[in-house]
């Protein structure tokens, strides 16, 4: 036993208990949100190249995605950690290590290699952002997986499953559809009287020798007093003889 917890003892004081370590708490919803809003101001007034910005933005969403989810991933997951870090820590450290150099040093000077500063925070953005995918792909299909269970689950329960939402409206009366054929008269191109002529249709007249009926008195049809004129008569040529000369 020590001196002083001795003689504390003896003073009839009670030991003070031992400071708990501090524990680094995981951030918030907010406040990952809050990092998340304070790296897109930094691209955002044009300090940086568009392949940059875009990829930051494409970054963000998905970490956006992925934030209500968490709680799916454990808070002590590793899955779970990378999307906190890379919200708070990766994300924004990549894009403030490239804007604290000159921009023309970090576009044109190789720093890593043949690299310059400009294709390593490509090269990081780009790995980043695969692998925020790839957790925010992984979190879904957990839940999607868990749909697909449910529905078997009900289909053993409750019968065979639906086929496909299938919408089955009874007691509503179904207009006739139209037919495709038609009466023999317009299979066979004939049209009824009251049926309209088409436009350009020409009239054909009757032909002339067709026989005419007989008056209703027995008198004979009359014939047309128009005749065709005859043709003239042509005399064969024939060679002149001694006679004629």
């Amino acid at each position: 036993m020590a001196l002083g917890d001795f003689l504390a003892r003896l003073g009839g004081r009670a030991e003070q208990p031992a400071p708990e370590p501090e524990v680094d708490r995981p951030p918030t919803a907010d406040a990952l949100q809050e990092a998340l809003a304070q790296t897109e101001r930094l691209v955002d007034d044009g300090s940086v190249p568009s392949p940059v910005t875009a990829r930051v933005l494409r970054i963000t969403a998905t970490v956006r995605d992925t934030i209500p989810r968490l709680d799916a991933l454990g808070a002590g997951s590793d899955k779970a950690y990378s999307v906190m870090a890379t919200a708070t820590d990766y994300l924004p450290e990549a894009v403030g290590g490239y804007l604290r150099l000159p921009r023309r040093f970090a576009d044109t000077r190789p720093v890593d290699g043949p690299k310059t500063a400009l294709m390593v925070l490509v090269d990081q953005l780009d790995l980043l952002g695969g692998t925020m995918d790839a957790v925010f792909d992984a979190v879904c299909r957990d839940d999607a997986n868990a749909l697909v269970a449910h529905g078997r689950f009900l289909s053993e329960k409750f019968g065979a499953g639906s086929r496909g939402g299938e919408l089955e409206v009874h007691g509503i009366a179904v207009p006739p559809q139209p037919s495709d054929t038609t009466s023999g008269d317009s299979t066979s191109g004939g049209t009824q009287p009251g049926d309209p002529q088409p436009v350009g249709a020409a009239h054909t007249p009757p032909p002339a020798n067709e026989e005419q009926e007989p008056a209703s008195d027995g008198s004979s049809p009359k014939q047309s007093s128009e005749q065709p004129p005859a043709a003239p008569r042509v005399e064969p040529l024939r060679p002149p003889s001694s006679l004629d000369l």
